[in-house]
Protein backbone atom coordinates (compact mmCIF):
# COMPACT_ATOMS: atom_id res chain seq x y z
CA UNK A 1 0.00 0.00 0.00
CA UNK A 2 3.23 2.32 0.44
CA UNK A 3 4.35 1.86 -2.34
CA UNK A 4 0.79 2.56 -4.85
CA UNK A 5 0.57 5.53 -2.81
CA UNK A 6 3.98 6.74 -3.46
CA UNK A 7 3.37 6.17 -7.16
CA UNK A 8 -0.37 8.21 -6.33
CA UNK A 9 1.38 11.00 -5.26
CA UNK A 10 4.08 11.68 -8.13
CA UNK A 11 0.70 11.45 -10.74
CA UNK A 12 -1.43 13.69 -8.26
CA UNK A 13 1.34 16.47 -8.37
CA UNK A 14 2.84 15.78 -12.04
CA UNK A 15 -0.24 14.81 -14.43
CA UNK A 16 -3.67 16.32 -12.60
CA UNK A 17 -5.57 14.84 -15.35
CA UNK A 18 -4.87 10.92 -15.18
CA UNK A 19 -4.57 11.56 -11.55
CA UNK A 20 -8.43 12.53 -11.86
CA UNK A 21 -8.87 9.70 -14.26
CA UNK A 22 -7.85 7.06 -11.51
CA UNK A 23 -9.99 8.60 -8.83
CA UNK A 24 -12.74 8.44 -11.13
CA UNK A 25 -12.02 4.71 -11.36
CA UNK A 26 -13.31 1.74 -8.61
CA UNK A 27 -10.56 1.37 -5.84
CA UNK A 28 -9.61 -2.18 -6.90
CA UNK A 29 -8.75 -0.71 -10.68
CA UNK A 30 -6.65 2.38 -9.07
CA UNK A 31 -3.31 0.49 -7.71
CA UNK A 32 -2.02 -1.06 -11.43
CA UNK A 33 -3.10 2.97 -13.36
CA UNK A 34 -1.65 4.68 -10.71
CA UNK A 35 1.87 2.32 -11.07
CA UNK A 36 1.45 2.45 -15.02
CA UNK A 37 0.86 6.35 -14.49
CA UNK A 38 3.94 7.34 -12.24
CA UNK A 39 6.03 4.84 -14.61
CA UNK A 40 4.83 7.01 -17.45
CA UNK A 41 5.72 10.47 -15.76
CA UNK A 42 9.44 9.15 -14.85
CA UNK A 43 9.92 8.38 -18.26
CA UNK A 44 8.22 10.95 -19.81
CA UNK A 45 10.20 13.27 -17.56
CA UNK A 46 13.33 11.59 -18.07
CA UNK A 47 14.48 13.86 -21.05
CA UNK A 48 14.16 16.72 -19.80
CA UNK A 49 15.71 16.98 -16.22
CA UNK A 50 19.48 17.25 -17.98
CA UNK A 51 20.92 19.26 -21.09
CA UNK A 52 23.18 16.32 -21.41
CA UNK A 53 22.06 13.97 -24.22
CA UNK A 54 23.80 11.17 -22.93
CA UNK A 55 22.94 11.41 -19.19
CA UNK A 56 19.27 11.71 -20.15
CA UNK A 57 19.63 8.01 -22.58
CA UNK A 58 21.33 6.62 -19.83
CA UNK A 59 17.94 7.15 -17.57
CA UNK A 60 15.82 6.22 -20.47
CA UNK A 61 17.88 2.62 -20.77
CA UNK A 62 17.51 2.55 -16.83
CA UNK A 63 13.90 2.12 -17.08
CA UNK A 64 14.70 0.14 -20.01
CA UNK A 65 16.44 -2.61 -17.53
CA UNK A 66 13.96 -2.19 -15.66
CA UNK A 67 11.61 -4.29 -17.60
CA UNK A 68 14.41 -6.13 -18.56
CA UNK A 69 14.90 -6.97 -14.79
CA UNK A 70 11.45 -7.66 -14.01
CA UNK A 71 11.37 -10.43 -16.82
CA UNK A 72 14.28 -12.04 -15.31
CA UNK A 73 12.34 -12.09 -11.57
CA UNK A 74 14.56 -8.71 -10.18
CA UNK A 75 13.28 -5.94 -8.23
CA UNK A 76 14.71 -2.96 -7.42
CA UNK A 77 14.12 -0.66 -4.79
CA UNK A 78 12.70 2.28 -6.08
CA UNK A 79 9.24 3.31 -5.50
CA UNK A 80 8.10 3.34 -9.36
CA UNK A 81 10.20 0.32 -10.42
CA UNK A 82 9.28 -1.80 -7.84
CA UNK A 83 5.78 -1.82 -7.94
CA UNK A 84 6.52 -1.95 -11.99
CA UNK A 85 7.95 -4.86 -11.88
CA UNK A 86 5.61 -6.58 -9.01
CA UNK A 87 2.50 -5.65 -11.83
CA UNK A 88 4.76 -6.68 -14.93
CA UNK A 89 4.61 -10.33 -13.21
CA UNK A 90 1.34 -10.91 -11.48
CA UNK A 91 -0.35 -8.84 -14.69
CA UNK A 92 1.59 -11.43 -17.29
CA UNK A 93 2.38 -7.17 -19.17
CA UNK A 94 3.34 -6.86 -22.39
CA UNK A 95 6.50 -6.04 -21.61
CA UNK A 96 7.33 -4.95 -25.33
CA UNK A 97 4.72 -2.28 -24.84
CA UNK A 98 6.39 -0.54 -22.29
CA UNK A 99 9.99 -1.02 -23.89
CA UNK A 100 8.72 0.72 -26.99
CA UNK A 101 6.78 2.96 -24.55
CA UNK A 102 10.69 4.28 -23.07
CA UNK A 103 12.43 3.87 -26.84
CA UNK A 104 10.07 6.31 -28.32
CA UNK A 105 10.48 9.40 -25.58
CA UNK A 106 14.65 9.09 -27.04
CA UNK A 107 12.69 11.79 -29.63
CA UNK A 108 12.69 14.20 -26.75
CA UNK A 109 15.85 13.98 -25.53
CA UNK A 110 16.97 15.85 -28.90
CA UNK A 111 15.80 18.91 -31.16
CA UNK A 112 15.41 17.38 -34.20
CA UNK A 113 12.23 17.14 -35.57
CA UNK A 114 9.85 14.46 -36.68
CA UNK A 115 10.71 12.83 -40.33
CA UNK A 116 7.59 13.09 -41.61
CA UNK A 117 3.92 12.70 -40.36
CA UNK A 118 4.04 8.80 -40.04
CA UNK A 119 6.74 9.33 -37.24
CA UNK A 120 4.67 11.38 -34.87
CA UNK A 121 2.12 8.98 -35.31
CA UNK A 122 3.99 6.07 -34.41
CA UNK A 123 5.40 8.25 -31.96
CA UNK A 124 2.25 8.88 -30.11
CA UNK A 125 1.32 4.87 -30.74
CA UNK A 126 4.38 4.17 -28.91
CA UNK A 127 3.36 6.15 -26.20
CA UNK A 128 0.16 7.23 -24.79
CA UNK A 129 -1.47 4.55 -27.29
CA UNK A 130 0.99 2.33 -25.84
CA UNK A 131 0.46 3.42 -22.30
CA UNK A 132 -3.39 3.22 -22.01
CA UNK A 133 -3.25 -0.27 -23.37
CA UNK A 134 -0.90 -1.55 -20.68
CA UNK A 135 -2.90 -0.08 -18.68
CA UNK A 136 -6.29 -1.88 -20.00
CA UNK A 137 -4.36 -5.24 -20.28
CA UNK A 138 -3.20 -4.78 -16.72
CA UNK A 139 -7.10 -4.89 -15.77
CA UNK A 140 -7.85 -7.93 -18.07
CA UNK A 141 -8.90 -6.59 -21.52
CA UNK A 142 -8.38 -9.35 -24.05
CA UNK A 143 -5.87 -9.35 -27.00
CA UNK A 144 -8.23 -8.70 -29.11
CA UNK A 145 -9.49 -5.00 -27.64
CA UNK A 146 -5.90 -4.01 -28.43
CA UNK A 147 -6.75 -2.15 -31.68
CA UNK A 148 -9.92 -0.32 -30.38
CA UNK A 149 -8.14 0.49 -27.02
CA UNK A 150 -4.88 2.18 -28.73
CA UNK A 151 -7.37 3.67 -30.94
CA UNK A 152 -8.64 5.86 -27.80
CA UNK A 153 -5.00 5.81 -26.81
CA UNK A 154 -3.93 7.84 -30.12
CA UNK A 155 -6.58 10.35 -29.73
CA UNK A 156 -5.88 11.00 -26.48
CA UNK A 157 -2.39 11.18 -27.09
CA UNK A 158 -2.94 13.44 -29.90
CA UNK A 159 -4.82 15.51 -27.73
CA UNK A 160 -2.15 16.14 -24.93
CA UNK A 161 0.62 16.42 -27.54
CA UNK A 162 -1.02 19.21 -29.40
CA UNK A 163 -1.56 20.96 -25.74
CA UNK A 164 1.89 20.68 -25.21
CA UNK A 165 3.00 22.54 -28.60
CA UNK A 166 3.38 25.84 -27.00
CA UNK A 167 5.93 24.09 -23.84
CA UNK A 168 8.03 22.21 -26.35
CA UNK A 169 8.58 25.32 -28.99
CA UNK A 170 9.59 27.18 -25.99
CA UNK A 171 12.02 23.99 -25.06
CA UNK A 172 13.71 25.08 -28.74
CA UNK A 173 11.52 21.62 -29.96
CA UNK A 174 9.73 21.64 -33.46
CA UNK A 175 6.73 19.08 -32.36
CA UNK A 176 4.49 19.77 -35.63
CA UNK A 177 5.33 18.26 -39.35
CA UNK A 178 3.39 21.29 -40.12
CA UNK A 179 2.49 24.09 -38.04
CA UNK A 180 -0.27 25.40 -40.62
CA UNK A 181 -3.89 26.11 -39.23
CA UNK A 182 -5.16 23.98 -41.78
CA UNK A 183 -2.78 20.84 -41.39
CA UNK A 184 -3.47 21.56 -37.43
CA UNK A 185 -6.88 21.17 -38.13
CA UNK A 186 -6.32 17.99 -40.15
CA UNK A 187 -4.22 16.58 -37.51
CA UNK A 188 -7.36 17.02 -34.89
CA UNK A 189 -9.93 15.27 -37.67
CA UNK A 190 -7.41 11.96 -37.77
CA UNK A 191 -7.32 12.09 -34.24
CA UNK A 192 -11.43 12.37 -34.27
CA UNK A 193 -11.45 9.56 -36.78
CA UNK A 194 -9.36 7.14 -34.65
CA UNK A 195 -11.25 7.79 -31.69
CA UNK A 196 -14.66 6.76 -34.02
CA UNK A 197 -13.35 4.13 -35.34
CA UNK A 198 -12.41 2.88 -32.03
CA UNK A 199 -15.71 3.11 -30.42
CA UNK A 200 -17.38 -0.11 -31.27
CA UNK A 201 -14.56 -2.26 -30.43
CA UNK A 202 -14.62 -0.20 -26.97
CA UNK A 203 -18.24 -1.43 -26.04
CA UNK A 204 -16.93 -4.98 -26.16
CA UNK A 205 -14.18 -4.31 -23.30
CA UNK A 206 -14.16 -6.56 -20.55
CA UNK A 207 -15.78 -4.51 -17.35
CA UNK A 208 -12.82 -4.59 -15.54
CA UNK A 209 -10.51 -2.85 -17.73
CA UNK A 210 -13.24 -0.11 -18.63
CA UNK A 211 -11.53 1.86 -16.02
CA UNK A 212 -7.85 1.78 -18.38
CA UNK A 213 -10.44 4.49 -21.07
CA UNK A 214 -11.06 7.47 -18.32
CA UNK A 215 -7.85 8.68 -19.07
CA UNK A 216 -9.20 9.73 -22.16
CA UNK A 217 -12.11 11.58 -21.29
CA UNK A 218 -10.94 14.99 -22.95
CA UNK A 219 -10.05 13.76 -26.10
CA UNK A 220 -13.04 14.19 -27.90
CA UNK A 221 -13.79 17.81 -26.81
CA UNK A 222 -10.18 19.07 -27.26
CA UNK A 223 -9.80 17.61 -30.79
CA UNK A 224 -13.57 19.40 -31.97
CA UNK A 225 -11.97 22.90 -30.11
CA UNK A 226 -9.02 22.20 -32.31
CA UNK A 227 -10.86 20.91 -35.64
CA UNK A 228 -13.04 24.19 -35.28
CA UNK A 229 -9.97 26.49 -34.46
CA UNK A 230 -6.55 25.32 -35.02
CA UNK A 231 -4.69 28.54 -33.84
CA UNK A 232 -5.70 27.58 -30.32
CA UNK A 233 -2.29 25.45 -30.49
CA UNK A 234 -0.09 27.65 -31.12
CA UNK A 235 -1.41 29.87 -29.24
CA UNK A 236 -2.05 28.38 -26.28
CA UNK A 237 -5.86 28.27 -25.84
CA UNK A 238 -6.84 24.84 -25.69
CA UNK A 239 -8.59 23.73 -22.80
CA UNK A 240 -12.33 22.63 -21.56
CA UNK A 241 -14.49 24.63 -19.29
CA UNK A 242 -14.66 23.30 -16.18
CA UNK A 243 -17.82 22.25 -16.36
CA UNK A 244 -17.20 20.34 -19.48
CA UNK A 245 -14.22 18.73 -17.81
CA UNK A 246 -16.31 17.43 -14.98
CA UNK A 247 -18.89 16.43 -17.15
CA UNK A 248 -16.89 14.42 -19.29
CA UNK A 249 -14.81 12.59 -16.16
CA UNK A 250 -18.49 11.66 -14.71
CA UNK A 251 -19.66 10.42 -18.35
CA UNK A 252 -16.51 8.63 -18.38
CA UNK A 253 -16.40 7.17 -14.76
CA UNK A 254 -19.73 6.34 -14.73
CA UNK A 255 -20.86 5.71 -18.08
CA UNK A 256 -17.56 4.47 -19.54
CA UNK A 257 -18.21 7.23 -22.25
CA UNK A 258 -15.37 8.76 -23.73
Amino acid sequence: LAAIGACAGLVERGDPDRFAAVMAAPVAARGPLFVLYAFNLEVARAPWVTKEPMIAEMRLQWWRDVRGDAVAGKRRAHEVAGPLADLIVARGLDVAVLDRLVEARRWDVYTDPFEDAAALEAYLDDTAAGLMWAAAQALGARPADEAAVRGLGWATGLANYLRAVPDLEARGRLPLVDGRPEAVAALARRGLARLASSRPGLRSLPVGARPALIAGWQADGLLRQVMAEPRRVAEGRMGLSEFARRLGLIKAGVFGRV
